[in-house]
């Protein structure tokens, strides 16, 4: 099923996962997921390859970490609400 998540919504999308996961599962789960960013949309399962760890304990773990892949302006600029416009 292809979906579409803000970068705002992924805390919720992780919390489906079953924890611990492999940085491998969670792009799997994710194959089919475009994140909408602010410069822009992402594939989440390829972004989630890119990860630096290859398991998580938590989604907040693996949250930080895809923050950590992600380019400054997919954030969108200082102080600006994260999926407002």
């Amino acid at each position: 099923m292809v979906s579409t998540l803000k970068l705002n919504e992924i805390d919720a999308a992780f919390e489906t996962l079953t924890y611990p996961v492999t940085s491998d599962d969670a792009a799997d789960e994710f194959s089919d997921t475009t994140l909408v960013l602010a410069d822009g949309e992402r594939n989440l399962g390829s972004l989630l390859r890119q990860l630096q760890a290859d398991h998580f304990e938590t989604a907040d773990e693996l949250e930080t970490e895809l923050h950590n892949v992600l380019p400054r302006e997919a954030v969108g600029e200082p102080f600006q609400s994260e999926g407002e416009g």
